[in-house]
């Protein structure tokens, strides 16, 4: 396998339409246990610090959201020596409240993937449970905070994201039920790619940028469609780079963070 060690500190997963972030950048193929990454990867300088790319769709988005290898692009990631990954997504909303062009810095999931994606590096012979509690830094979810109030982004601090399988919408029923919950995200990628990321002992970073109202919201919004949703995220990409760029310049990517030792708490 390819020797990459140390190539990178930080971690930046793209999203949809998100495909080019660091400027003067240089690609590696990395080969991995788990087969093919989505993409190289692209890694570059940014506010004097290593950072790696890779779109999770791949560049041409050629990969639907139950295709991605998560397990490959996350050990791609801790290869080359991330600690801590940055997943920026397109997602919609179950809440009136959430509206298209804001952000949500998630802190919990619920994963409605029907158990369909390979989601956990630890399938024997050694136990390991790694827990899902709290499923998001703390560390970097404070710093992204901060650095969207600085920016004067129109953000919400926590919410949990329901990740569906894909590549179909909910229905307005389902969609419905959702919303019943109380749940204020929903999205098709951000299971297992958080999860994975805390197994390999790396700080996981949500930012939800809210492209369109979900379909269960009836009578007040259009259901979703996916030009609506790549127009919103084209209109905001500049103050996701902008969010990105300041979190990168205020981050201590040296830190002490629990998020590094997961693996060694949760073995017998």
């Amino acid at each position: 396998m390819t020797d990459v060690n140390n190539l990178a500190t930080i971690g930046i997963f793209g999203g949809s339409g998100f495909y080019k972030f660091l400027d003067d950048i240089k690609e590696y193929t990395i080969e991995t246990p788990y087969g093919l990454t989505s993409d190289s990867i692209a890694v570059g300088v940014l506010s004097g610090k290593k950072v790696a790319f890779m779109p999770r769709h791949g560049r041409n988005h050629h990969l639907v959201p139950h295709k991605v290898n998560y397990r490959a692009n996350v050990w791609a990631m801790k290869n080359i020596g991330c600690k801590t990954v940055i997943s920026p997504c397109a997602a919609g909303s179950l809440q009136k409240h959430v509206k298209p062009g804001d952000i949500v810095f998630c802190d919990q999931f619920v994963d409605w993937t029907k158990g369909k994606r390979e989601d956990t590096f630890f399938e024997g012979p050694v136990v390991t449970h790694i827990s899902a509690a709290d499923p998001y830094c703390p560390y970097m979810r404070d710093v992204a905070i901060k650095c969207a109030e600085k920016l004067g982004l129109s953000i919400h601090k926590s919410g949990t994201v329901v990740v569906i399988n894909g590549p179909r919408f909910s229905s307005k029923a389902e969609s419905k039920f959702f919303t019943s919950q109380g749940w204020e995200v929903i999205n098709m990628t951000q299971y297992p790619e958080a999860y994975l990321v805390k197994e390999m002992d790396m700080c996981p970073l949500n930012i939800s940028l809210i492209t369109d109202y979900d379909a269960g919201l009836v009578g007040d919004c259009e259901p979703v469609s996916h030009g609506a949703v790549m127009e919103v995220f084209k209109n905001n990409i500049t103050n996701l780079e902008n969010l990105l760029r300041e979190i990168i310049k205020n981050m201590d990517e040296n830190r002490a963070c629990k998020c590094h030792s997961t693996k060694e708490n949760s073995r017998f």
